[in-house]
């Protein structure tokens, strides 16, 4: 039997990509199998994007929560999971924009399945991921970024916003939803047991604007000064 998920995916200013982006996922749902839904959580998109998923629905494994305004994507995948359906048994987040490989979510799902990791996620830096038409600036970036975490978990790739957790492993744990990288929370906090990285290649947007700017910069270095300062308090490190 078929892992039940539900996949959020935060969206603004998305209506030049957010159609086939789940179509293509409702083809790999049926085409592998699997047992999946999509919540689309839009921040009020002015250029239509939640609309555009009100009708897919119809058609569709597909949801959309609609938000008042722009209020941050950890915040948006958070409010998504609290929408769930109940018979999901993972909870994932993933990208609107086709940075994220979607043919590999069957082998994060089969991951979950096995029962032997409790976290699947997808990553760029573990040997047959990669980064494709980024500017050094961003790679370089991202690097860094990720190094910053080490000493939090032995993930590799803690900024990639691409994973899966099994539903249990969040029973009584509060996510922050500062800034936008919800899955550094969830590797930091979440009760998983093993986690496993499954290689993907990183391509940059070709529509819309990227998310990444100073502030949300700022808002991760936020984020890890109160993770480490937890983590001292608790005296624990994640595998």
């Amino acid at each position: 039997m078929a892992l039940p998920f539900t996949l959020v995916v935060p969206t603004y200013n998305e209506a030049g990509g957010i159609e086939k982006l789940l179509r293509a996922l409702d083809s790999v749902f049926r085409e592998h199998g699997l047992d999946g839904e999509v919540i689309v959580v839009d921040d009020n998109s002015p250029d239509g994007t939640g609309a555009i998923v009100d009708r897919l629905s119809a058609e569709l494994p597909v949801r959309c929560l609609h938000r008042p305004g722009k209020l941050g994507l950890s915040s948006g995948v958070i409010d998504g999971w609290k929408l769930a359906r109940p018979e999901s048994v993972a909870l994932g987040a993933m990208d609107a924009d086709f940075s994220h490989d979607i043919t590999v979510l069957p082998a994060m799902v089969e991951a979950l399945e096995s029962g032997s990791y409790g976290l699947a996620v997808g990553s760029r830096y573990v040997p047959g991921g990669g980064i494709a038409n980024w500017p050094k600036r961003r790679i370089v970036t991202s690097r860094v970024a990720c190094m910053l975490a080490r000493p939090l978990t032995s993930v590799k790739d803690v900024t990639s916003g691409y994973f899966l957790v099994r539903r249990e492993a969040l029973d009584g744990v509060t996510l922050d939803p500062i800034g936008f990288k919800i899955g550094l929370e969830v590797i930091a906090k979440a009760h998983y047991g093993k986690a496993v990285e499954v290689p993907y290649v990183f391509t940059d947007r070709v529509v819309g604007e990227s998310k990444l700017n100073q502030k949300e910069i700022f808002n991760y270095l936020k984020q890890l000064r109160k993770l480490y300062g937890a983590r001292l308090r608790n005296g624990k490190h994640k595998d």
